[in-house]
């Protein structure tokens, strides 16, 4: 299965969020995407708000830094989006900035031990169950949610390096790969997840984010050789995606630039692209991955 997305990013005013969602599911795209960066939106509350816009839109949260949120307490928000808004939301979370981890107060000395804690907890206390951990950075005393989740929430880790890759691929549900990367680099990260992750039963996931800017020239404008970013008409960026795909993806997530004011523009050609891909949206949203 192959998905679109497009990126509500934190550089862009909370104020916008709403129109914004509501023009993406409006153009067809099947999927928002948003993350939090410290100090400027949250990425619980932002989901809440394009959730409560939208009728059958889908929500992934890519991401959530672990070293700032209890592990039960991120359980807890998603189960509540969950059971409000059952099937539509994915919750993504990574290791965060370390800087802004720092600046905060929370930064690990080791954020991989804190992953290999932090994802079996929080999958474990969404599929209802009841949890005691001791470890280096996670610890819960007998902890169960009230209010699980109804219908299966997914998780995905960001990962770049080897080692997070690795980690994703055996303990999420599917792996988060920021902008920046060409379908080369793409494909070889999501064999070593899917290899990870043939430790357990399943499907992995594989999301990518692709930094898009549409001109009207049908020759790319200013892409770098390896597509690491994508700048052209509606056929050209779904040329790019596609190229994704063939590399390992199976959501491709348009990002707009920073200094992109046109975003419901951006939202209707990104449909154009779903519809010229021929993808539609699940009437389940993401379902189980």
């Amino acid at each position: 299965m192959r998905s679109l997305g497009v990126v509500f990013e934190p550089a862009f005013p909370p104020e916008r969020l709403r129109e914004v969602a509501q023009s993406v599911e409006d153009a067809g795209v099947p999927e928002l995407w948003l993350w939090e960066d410290c100090f400027r939106e949250s990425g619980i509350a932002s989901a809440a708000v394009a959730l409560a816009a939208t009728t059958e839109l889908a929500v992934g949260i890519g991401v959530l830094p672990m070293p700032l949120r209890n592990v039960a307490l991120t359980a807890m928000e998603l189960a509540t989006l969950s059971r409000l808004f059952p099937g539509r939301i994915v919750g993504g979370v990574g290791h965060g900035v370390q800087s802004w981890m720092a600046q905060v107060g929370a930064r690990h000395a080791s954020p991989l031990t804190l992953m290999a804690e932090y994802l079996p907890t929080l999958r474990a206390l969404l599929a209802g169950e009841r949890v005691t951990i001791d470890g280096r950075y996670v610890h819960l005393d007998d902890a169960a949610l009230d209010w699980p989740p109804t219908v299966a929430v997914p998780v995905f880790a960001a990962a770049e390096g080897p080692k997070t890759l690795d980690s994703s691929g055996a303990l999420a549900d599917g792996t988060i790969i920021p902008s920046g990367w060409s379908p080369t680099r793409l494909r070889e990260a999501a064999i070593r997840a899917r290899a990870a992750a043939d430790v357990r039963a399943g499907d992995h996931c594989v999301a990518v984010y692709l930094l898009t800017r549409f001109t009207e020239d049908s020759a790319a404008s200013g892409e770098p050789t390896g597509r690491e970013r994508v700048f052209g008409d509606v056929s050209v960026v779904a040329e790019t995606v596609e190229a994704f795909f063939a590399a390992g993806a199976t959501t491709v997530v348009l990002q707009p630039s920073a200094d992109d004011d046109d975003l419901i523009g951006f939202s209707q050609r990104s449909g154009e692209v779903a519809r010229m891909l021929g993808i539609a949206r699940s009437a389940t949203g993401f379902g189980s991955p």
